[in-house]
């Protein structure tokens, strides 16, 4: 029980890094590998987190940054460049999780996306966020149950 407990905490660690490194991307489109490394040698907010997934969900969304953005542009009220880099991040992460990491559940995926609007995001992000990924639930998840 102490090791599922333990692995919960450490895969929210891991995406509230993954929110900061790929903000990071946003900014400079450094290579993902430089991210990682700054990530992992020079902070200290890794620590305690599950490190396979910050990697291997961080390089994911970078590698798929198009495919992700294609399937957001159905959903969103504005262009993503009007977005708020933050709340693309946190929208990124959701969405990616939703497409490639079937093993998580939606209800999970909206929640953790929730609470990292209210931890980086602007004061009603969280509701702007909660209402595209239900949006993007019921498209990616539920078109696949078809």
């Amino acid at each position: 029980m102490k090791e599922v407990l333990y692995s919960k905490k450490a895969r929210i660690r891991s995406r509230r890094n993954i929110i900061q490194a790929y903000y990071q991307w946003l900014l400079n489109k450094q290579p993902v590998s430089e991210i990682i490394h700054e990530f992992k040698n020079d902070r200290n907010e890794l620590q305690n987190a599950d490190l396979e997934y910050f990697e291997s969900v961080l390089a994911g969304i970078i590698n798929e940054s198009e495919s992700i953005k294609s399937v957001l542009i159905q959903i969103l009220d504005r262009p993503e460049s009007e977005l708020d880099p933050v709340e693309c991040a946190i929208l990124h992460l959701g969405t990616y999780e939703l497409l490639f990491l079937k093993d998580i559940p939606e209800k999970v995926i909206i929640n953790e996306s929730i609470e990292l609007a209210k931890l980086f995001g602007a004061e009603e992000s969280h509701k702007y966020i909660n209402g595209v990924m239900d949006k993007l639930t019921k498209i990616i998840r539920k078109s696949a149950e078809k």
